[in-house]
């Protein structure tokens, strides 16, 4: 089984101090760049959108609803991909997969920059996030298949410092572009910087990674595609109300559709029963949860992702159209996030050896911490005296404690369940964390934009109302972040070495 992030369950912890394993070739390494160009793409994506969105909202006269789509749509459907296409891989071989992926992803980028209205622009951002959801899970069955022993883990390792580095760097990037190219034509060139990284890494991967081995034990049975389709279809359901809710002002049908979306995962749930009965392979296993503390690991991955990705929205909108500072200037705002995400990161694996969950009650206490202080700046400062020096000491110390909790949670969340259930285990929660981040960016966006009123025309007032909303919005995001500091003392106090 090759799902999005189990094999880093697997390897996180022994891999850099465990058997050294046979020589790795240096084609192999190769091949793992290619890999890791694609995870960069995907991860980079996740965040360099959000310095356009208030570019991409003048210039596409586009709603409030339509920027809150653009990243959760983006999300779920990355979220919702991860399983069926790491099953996908494990029956007809990775390497087409991962070239279908990144294909798809490359054009969808293509289309993202050409877009002329706004939905044009989510359906292109729908089909991107799908696009990655599909390339994504190669990249962790390819470490497993070219590595083992201590060059496995040292792969997982880069893997993981491109990971935070490509979410981190995102706004940075997103700021440099439009900076230099101007509004109106960066924030299309915001997409089409895959362009190039995708090419390269189609040309590389036809030529540089392997196929399937002949010895290579292939997964029996299909994809259940029907449950594929009840848990997408339920969770665009829940978010579909959540997203327009506000801007339709909540008509009967948003509370309809919310209800239809509970029955729909209702119905998920009973479907994957009955499925597993028939002795066929469910998405995802019911057995799973009939650990407690896995059911609160799902949460906690959920709540804490809502919680992680909803800030930058937040603090992009505000930063460029409450407070009138340029996309570039926004970006800098989030580097002393990017600079303790990085730092904490590259502690997290060595101090979860040595403090097992100590290191995650510390990473999400950090996080609360920083988000809390966030709401109170926010809460209690005049927008005229909002400046980025304000928000540094509290966005190092949310980055740094991200970037403790990220690295290692997926272990800890997986060591719950039994070891035969491992790779399912953490194939369910990669996709929840990414179907995380698209609900919280819902939530968070039906508060700011409910919550938004301007007085006046000056740009005083529009500074003091959008301040106001974006306070409403941490508010949530800081609440989050403590349901999830609780739910971490549900996981084990220590993590199984596996080799």
């Amino acid at each position: 089984m090759s799902d999005p992030a189990r094999t880093a369950a697997a390897s996180a912890g022994p891999a850099a101090g465990g058997a050294p394993g046979p020589a790795v070739s240096p084609r192999a390494w190769q091949a793992f760049v290619v890999l890791l160009i694609g995870m960069f793409m995907a991860l980079l994506d996740t965040t360099i959108v959000n310095v356009a969105l208030p570019t991409i909202r003048t210039d596409l006269n586009a709603s409030e609803a339509t920027l809150s789509w653009i990243i959760s749509g983006y999300a779920l459907a990355f979220g919702l991909a991860l399983i069926p296409a790491g099953r996908l891989g494990d029956r007809i071989g990775h390497k087409w997969v991962f070239f279908t992926g990144i294909a798809l992803f490359t054009v969808a980028s293509f289309t993202c920059g050409l877009a002329q209205t706004d939905a044009q622009l989510v359906v292109s951002r729908v089909v991107q996030g799908l696009a990655g959801g599909i390339f994504v899970p190669a990249v962790t069955a390819y470490i497993q298949l070219l590595f083992s022993g201590r060059a496995r883990g040292k792969a997982f390792a880069i893997m993981g410092a491109v990971i935070g580095a490509s979410s981190a760097l995102g706004p940075i990037v997103g700021g440099l572009i439009i900076q230099a190219f101007g509004e109106q034509n960066g924030w299309r060139l915001v997409f089409w910087v895959n362009l190039p990284f995708g090419v390269a890494a189609l040309i590389a991967a036809a030529l540089l990674l392997p196929k399937r081995r002949p010895d290579d034990q292939k997964v029996a049975g299909g994809v259940d595609w029907i449950g594929v389709l009840l848990v997408s279809a339920g969770f665009v359901a829940l978010l579909v109300p959540l997203i327009e809710g506000e801007d339709q002002g909540w008509p009967v049908w948003t509370y309809v559709v919310l209800a239809l979306g509970v029955l729909l995962l209702a119905a998920f749930g009973f479907w994957e029963v009955a499925y597993t009965k028939r002795g066929r392979l469910p998405l995802v296993p019911p057995s799973l949860f009939r650990h407690p503390s896995f059911t609160g690991g799902v949460i906690l991955a959920l709540v804490y992702f809502a919680a992680f990705t909803s800030i930058f929205f937040s603090l992009s909108i505000l930063w460029q159209t409450g407070l009138g500072h340029s996309a570039l200037e926004t970006g800098l705002v989030t580097i002393p996030f990017a600079g303790g995400l990085i730092v904490g990161s590259s502690q997290s694996n060595r101090l979860a050896a040595r403090l097992g969950r100590t290191v995650l009650i510390i990473g999400t206490g950090l996080v609360a911490i920083g988000l809390i202080w966030l709401w109170l700046i926010l809460q209690g400062t005049a927008a005229a005296d909002l400046t980025h020096w304000l928000l540094l000491a509290p966005l190092l110390i949310g980055g740094i404690g991200s970037g403790l909790f990220i690295a290692p949670n997926l272990q800890f969340i997986v060591a719950t369940v039994d070891r035969r259930d491992a790779g399912s285990a953490s194939a369910v929660i990669s996709s929840v964390q990414r179907i995380g981040s698209a609900v919280g960016i819902a939530i968070i966006g039906s508060v700011f934009f409910g919550t938004l009123t301007i007085s006046g025309p000056s740009p005083e007032a529009v500074a003091t109302g959008f301040t106001h909303s974006a306070a409403s919005a941490m508010m949530v995001s800081a609440a989050f972040a403590v349901v999830a500091f609780a739910l971490v003392f549900v996981l084990p106090k220590r993590v199984e070495q596996r080799g």
